[in-house]
């Protein structure tokens, strides 16, 4: 399995993961949350996770708990930075907190392969870390999700970062897409981020296994002929092997890698995420 490691900085790093949970540091804050990826013994014991973290999150149900405070006296909203953005992290019953660190490989790659006056688009795109990196470029970034209160968070993370004209799409993603490509519009770079299972905004069932070939094609019609893709995936049914062949079925002569994106803690446990691909010229 190819792995490509997401390095941490200044504010973030992933203390010790294990008995699937992870232990990590977002500036001066440390939490403790689920994370089924941990199936492995951590380095440390919990005991001394929880004598150095402020929050832990504990699970009420698969999809949602509580936080308990570990620590007293602490904001349970404060903001962190990365690459020169400053992010505002909130503690969600979701247990997430408002960026995914394992994403910040592509964050870099935008960042690098992003200019002035480029068009971007964010599909999926959650709290628009990416969306903030490629307008940090100069790019015209269209950002699309179709949660009213991550778009929000989005706006909120750009003022937070002294960046505007930002456009904020609130929508069904793989609908805004389709409505792209009939209106021929083009993008340097697009970036989606689709969730492995769930509901659509109708109630219709979503699974990235029967939608992701229907997702590449649009992102290929939308691509412009020097651009490139990155399309992050998480489900054990759709493994480097199908998206390459599934690939191989659309185009014959695009350039592609496929990766495993992961996290590597301090003490030298691996996080594996999801399958990692990007396609360019």
């Amino acid at each position: 399995m190819k792995r490509i490691y997401s390095k941490p900085w200044n504010d973030y790093e992933l203390i010790d993961a294990g008995n699937e949970k992870k232990l990590e540091r977002w500036g001066n804050i440390l939490t403790i949350r689920p994370d089924r990826n941990a199936y492995f013994e951590p380095v440390l014991n919990f005991k001394a996770w929880q004598e150095q973290a402020h929050f832990e999150f504990i699970e009420e149900t698969t999809n949602s708990g509580t936080w308990n405070q570990l620590k007293p006296g602490f904001d349970k909203d404060w903001k962190i930075d990365i690459n020169k953005l400053t992010i505002n992290l909130h503690l969600t019953k979701f247990k997430h907190l408002g960026l995914f660190p394992e994403q910040k490989v592509n964050w870099d790659y935008i960042a690098e392969n992003t200019q002035a006056d480029d068009k971007f688009l964010n599909l999926f795109a959650y709290t628009g870390v990416a969306s903030l990196i490629a307008r940090q470029q100069g790019a015209d970034v269209f950002h699309c999700d179709s949660v009213k209160q991550v778009i929000s968070w989005g706006k909120e993370n750009m003022l937070s970062s002294a960046l505007k004209d930002i456009h904020w799409v609130l929508e069904d993603a793989l609908k805004f897409a389709q409505r792209e490509v009939r209106r021929g519009n083009k993008y340097r770079g697009i970036i989606m981020d689709p969730p492995a299972f769930g509901m659509g905004v109708k109630k219709q069932r979503w699974k990235i296994e029967h939608k992701f070939q229907e997702l590449l094609q649009l992102a290929l019609e939308l691509r412009e002929k020097k651009g490139y893709i990155i399309i992050n995936t998480y489900s054990p049914r759709l493994d480097a092997a199908k998206i390459e062949k599934i690939i191989n079925s659309h185009t014959t002569h695009e350039r592609f890698d496929i990766s495993t994106l992961a996290v590597k803690s301090k003490t030298g446990k691996i996080l594996d995420y999801g399958q990692r691909t990007i396609i360019y010229k």
